[in-house]
């Protein structure tokens, strides 16, 4: 087994402290630090780990492998900039930066540094997202829906920003085409930032994505289905499910069949559609590891073979400058 590698863990609040948990617990890692501008926050946890607690990230030693940054999104930069110059591989939570110009600073000192930029786009870790990949599915629709009550977290972003931003990555992914046009609605509720979001895209090859996002919600959802020419997958995130409509093995001949049936008929015997004509299955989905445990499994294991990371800083771009274009769109109607 290849030696852990010493990582660290730049802002440890609520997600941050879970980054720190799994890497503590991962014979992949040894947790050497825990940093954040809260020093009793970052002591509390350091004797709970067994690691040291620090209050800048420039107090790390060259002997740090790899940091996980998890720092509201405005520091980002600040903080990932001066490691990745040092040639320290970063993980920077999503979105990758609060704007554009501070991306490409982050891209800029990735570069500079020679060192591993990854972005935690955690949603690509899904069992049911890498179970699409799996099965190489051509979309050509893709509808979203991400729903969550007001959580008093990630404030210095909007719900765009904040939660949509996870759909707009895995669009980006999946269909794997430009954007041709975007429009969008929403508006501030509880925020000074919009809590609602709701966006038609439109690809340049002709794919369509419906994505909506709430943080105002009363009932959590996190549902995510993706039609093609030959079949319909709907997956629900929260309850780790997942469900594939295909074409059955007598769909010509059923569908020539099922024109001289009456509909009342067909309405009380569902059977004549889903048998043959239609092939209706789950997805096997269970024993996966969790996606942040695996996303940081992921980062852990590009670091030490020298590979690229499986969602990079062009990755988080991307999704980030979707983000920003749709937030401008719904800005110009914004409530």
């Amino acid at each position: 087994m290849a030696k852990p590698l010493r990582v660290a863990v730049v802002g440890v609040g609520h997600l941050g402290a879970i980054h720190a948990r799994i890497y503590a617990e991962s014979d992949q890692a040894e947790l050497v630090a825990v940093i954040d501008r809260d020093g009793e926050r970052a002591e509390t946890l350091a004797r709970e780990l067994g690691c040291r607690a620090l209050s800048d990230p420039a107090e790390l030693g060259d002997d740090v492998q790899a940091v996980s940054i998890v720092v509201p999104t405005v520091f980002h930069a600040d903080v990932a900039v001066p490691l990745l110059e040092r040639g320290i591989p970063c993980l920077v939570e999503k979105p990758l930066a609060e704007n554009l110009e501070s991306a490409d600073r982050i891209l800029a000192a990735a570069e500079r540094g020679g060192a591993a930029l990854a972005v935690g786009h955690v949603e690509r870790f899904q069992p049911g997202v890498r179970k699409l990949r799996d099965l190489g599915l051509e979309p050509r629709f893709i509808e979203c829906h991400r729903l969550s009550s007001f959580s008093f977290r990630s404030m210095d972003v909007g719900v765009v920003h904040d939660l949509m931003i996870h759909d707009l990555d895995l669009v980006l992914h999946l269909m794997d085409d430009e954007v041709e046009s975007v429009d969008a609605a929403g508006g501030a509720l509880l925020t000074d930032a919009e809590d609602l979001a709701s966006v038609r895209i439109v690809f340049r090859r002709g794919g369509r994505a419906n994505v909506t996002a709430s943080r105002v919600s009363l009932t959590p959802m996190r549902r995510f289905r993706l039609f093609s020419g030959e079949s319909y997958v709907s997956l629900d995130f929260q309850k780790n499910y997942g469900l594939m409509v295909r074409k059955g093995a007598d769909w010509e001949s059923g569908r020539e069949k099922l024109r001289s049936i009456d509909p009342r008929e067909l309405a009380e015997r569902p059977e004549l559609v889903t048998e043959g004509l239609l092939d209706v299955s789950e997805l096997e989905l269970a024993g996966e590891e969790r996606p942040l445990q695996a996303e940081l499994a992921s980062f852990l294991a590009c670091v030490r073979d020298g590979r690229p990371p499986e969602v990079d800083g062009q990755a988080g771009r991307r999704a980030l400058a979707l983000a920003d274009r749709i937030v401008a769109e719904i800005e110009k109607e914004s409530w």
